[in-house]
């Protein structure tokens, strides 16, 4: 059992690092999506790279929505929620099928 069992939890700098882990994070996925759109309009268009550059968009704009929800949440209070695991598995989704969508335009 905890020594201190209680007081509130202190959290610290840890909303701030989480905070700034999904800004970088985001950022990156801007780039993903503009490599991604930059790929599929090079050289020749074609239908499959038109429906891959917006899928991977779709993909993104849904990446920064669960984003932006969080990074709020973790700027509105000093002891923030957790993230919800529906959440957090769009997360995940958005990430890895835009890491599809990068993988078919570039083979």
């Amino acid at each position: 059992m905890n020594a201190v069992a209680g007081q509130e939890r202190d959290p610290g700098l840890q909303p701030e690092r989480t905070r700034l882990a999904w800004r970088r994070t985001t950022l990156a996925s801007t780039v993903v999506a503009v490599l991604a759109a930059k790929t599929a309009l090079h050289g020749s268009v074609s239908a499959i790279g038109i429906i891959a550059c917006a899928l991977c968009c779709a993909l993104w704009l849904g990446f920064l929505f669960v984003a932006h929800r969080r990074i709020s949440t973790l700027a509105s209070s000093d002891s923030p929620l957790a993230l919800a695991p529906r959440h957090a598995t769009a997360a995940i989704l958005c990430a890895v099928a835009m890491a599809v969508c990068g993988a078919a335009l570039v083979f």
